[in-house]
């Protein structure tokens, strides 16, 4: 039987729900307990750990026979053919988390086939959600978003993120450096998920970021995707690790062109 979209959306918005509540509650003692992983800027909290563990149990205990991809745990099993993978970032934005500002986001999303079909961002400060199903449109709420109306280069609000390895973080200011004289301004709020979901607001106008994983974008690409925008990686690449970029389709030729030029995809 063909998974209903719909239906694996229900579940996770209740599934990210829960563990809004579980991060929203843990954060005090849970920033005492930090470690790094990749270097010594790239943090993981108690509660990262515990909220993973909570919605692969919920998710195990709904639907047993279904993979799930983590940030901290990594793959549990492949999925069957026909059958679901769901990708889960617990906590994104987990330095924001350990300074207690209000940009973090549970991500999860549902994929079928290698497709993601479903996916929903929690933001367990504000209560702000945003989903989308694949073909269903993306919502804040009940709201249907559109992403931004902005067609030129030169007024366009652009968000983007860094990664935490120095060599990668010296290369991405110089593309920083090269693309704001172009654009109306940069914003970093530092959560890739919340980043999409604003593009597909139109909070912002545009958002790109070198060395994304697929729980970083894979909720947030699909909403944005369904709120009309175009997500990609450069000259034709599918979004990924080496670049992603999400503008509205008059925005993104010049975006797209502008990051070329400046070698986004190069560097560590």
């Amino acid at each position: 039987m063909a998974e209903n979209p719909g239906d694996l959306l229900a579940l996770a918005v209740r599934i990210a729900r829960e563990a809004a509540l579980t991060a929203r509650r843990m954060r005090t003692g849970a920033i005492t307990e930090v470690e790094t992983k990749s270097t010594d800027t790239d943090v993981v909290t108690a509660a990262d750990k515990a909220v993973e563990r909570q919605v692969v149990e919920a998710l195990r205990a709904e639907r047993p026979d279904d993979a799930v991809l983590g940030e901290e745990y990594g793959a549990s099993t492949e999925a069957r053919t026909g059958g679901v993978r769901w990708i889960l970032d617990p906590i994104d934005g987990t330095v924001n988390y350990l300074y207690g500002l209000p940009q973090y986001a549970v991500s999860l999303a549902a994929e079928v086939d290698g497709v993601v079909v479903a996916g929903v961002v929690h933001n367990p400060v504000t209560g702000d959600e945003w989903t989308a199903t694949r073909g269903g449109g993306a919502w804040r709420g009940d709201r249907r978003l559109s992403g931004s109306a902005r067609t030129t280069l030169d007024q366009a609000l652009v968000a983007t993120g860094f990664g935490y390895d120095a060599a990668r973080r010296a290369h991405q200011g110089v593309v920083v450096a090269g693309l704001l004289p172009q654009v109306r301004d940069i914003r970093r709020f530092g959560a890739a998920s919340l980043d999409l979901c604003m593009a597909a607001e139109g909070s912002v106008d545009a958002y790109y970021e070198k060395g994304l994983n697929p729980w970083d974008h894979a909720a947030g690409g699909l909403i944005a995707t369904e709120a009309g925008l175009r997500v990609s990686g450069l000259d034709g690449a599918p979004a990924g690790g080496e670049m992603l970029v999400a503008a509205p389709q008059a925005l993104f030729p010049a975006l797209h062109d502008a990051l070329v030029k400046l070698d986004a995809a190069g560097g560590a």
